[in-house]
């Protein structure tokens, strides 16, 4: 396995100067950044700690010196999905949108060879969501889309954000689908719930959702990957295909679940080689893509740890898992990075 290369699918990140939209529009259910040092800083919302993060996540020197000592080639890089804000009003939503696939778009231009950049929109006005898409695509070279699992409440099937994916199908905008808002959260307050059961929860709903809807019927060639490892979902897929069994109305409008699971993308962020083999025989090698969550305590150290741990993979399995997979789903060239990643390491050093 010399010369593996690696792609960490699954990293956040975000402006140490963040924008300040709770002062400026007095309202303190925006996020906002509280540096406490030089090496870190609280999310604020509500004027509560939301959570402490490390310079990490803004520091392009650190992320690298990280990527070096774990042998990460390329890092792909997200917001923090508490930034979505689709509880604002669009514009300026769209506004703070704005920033952050700007922020994210210059340290993919300082670091063309260890980086790579998704960014965000507006999702809740579909307009404007599609116009950003446009401009961060087209003319920011981000290379997709963070989405969050529902939009106020509505889940990924509502009618109102199809013509959203309609356009990310159209263009061949990839989507990353991230858990955020979930479900029944007034239950999930104790003990860190929300991060341990509620996000799987969460996001096994929305991959429902998709499935459930038709859209990959109407979209075929719609590129969406799901956070932490789909969730819930591999446990639930014979469940899903025995609803469709039992009722009818179900069967008039789709195919069994199952049939669909294949043309979607998951990272392998579940943290244990028996999960992940589960995903392996259901899902398939082609479609798990390493991702870690760094820089965050419940990330996994290094990305693609429990890839490793599966002995009945192949050499040419584990390639696709760590890296060529997230290439396929980005619609990059691997060869484009790994000629030159190490050597931007050693001119910065």
């Amino acid at each position: 396995m010399d010369n593996l290369f690696k792609v960490d699918f699954h990293t956040h990140v975000i402006s140490e100067d963040f924008l300040n939209l709770a002062e400026k529009y007095g309202d303190e259910r925006w996020p906002t950044v509280n540096k406490t040092c030089s090496c870190g800083a609280n999310i604020l919302v509500n004027g509560k700690n939301f959570r402490e993060i490390t310079d990490q996540a803004w520091d392009a020197k650190k992320r690298i010196e990280d990527m070096e000592r774990e042998g990460i080639d390329v890092q792909v890089l997200s917001p923090i999905p508490v930034t979505f804000s689709y509880w604002s009003d669009p514009e300026k939503g769209l506004e703070l949108a704005q920033f952050q696939n700007d922020f994210i778009s210059s340290l993919v231009k300082q670091h063309p060879k260890r980086f790579i950049g998704l960014g965000t929109v507006p999702l809740q006005d579909t307009e404007l969501a599609i116009k950003e898409m446009k401009r961060l695509y087209l003319e920011l070279n981000l290379k997709g889309i963070e989405i969050g699992t529902n939009v106020n409440g509505r889940n990924l099937d509502d009618p109102t954000l199809e013509p959203f994916f309609a356009a990310a199908h159209e263009l061949g905008v990839p989507l990353f689908v991230h858990p955020w808002e979930t479900l029944g959260k007034e239950r999930l307050r104790k003990q860190q719930m929300m991060y341990m059961v509620g996000m799987p929860s969460e996001t096994a709903l929305a991959v429902g959702s998709i499935i459930m809807s038709g859209l990959l019927d109407r979209y075929p060639n719609l590129k969406i990957c799901f956070a932490h490892g789909g969730g819930s979902l591999p446990y639930l897929i014979p469940r899903l295909d025995q609803g469709y069994h039992v009722w009818p109305h179900i069967r008039q409008t789709i195919k069994p679940p199952s049939a669909y699971i294949q043309k979607l993308y998951y990272d392998a962020l579940v943290y244990d080689k028996d999960n992940l083999a589960l995903m392996v025989e259901r899902l398939g090698t082609d479609q798990i893509i390493a991702g870690s969550d760094y820089p965050f305590l419940l990330r996994e150290t290094p990305s693609g740890k429990a890839i490793d741990q599966i002995d009945h993979l192949s050499n040419e399995e584990r390639r696709k898992m760590h890296g060529l997979n997230a290439m396929t789903f980005l619609g990059l060239n691997s060869n484009d990075y790994t000629a030159n990643a190490h050597n931007e390491s050693a001119i910065e050093r």
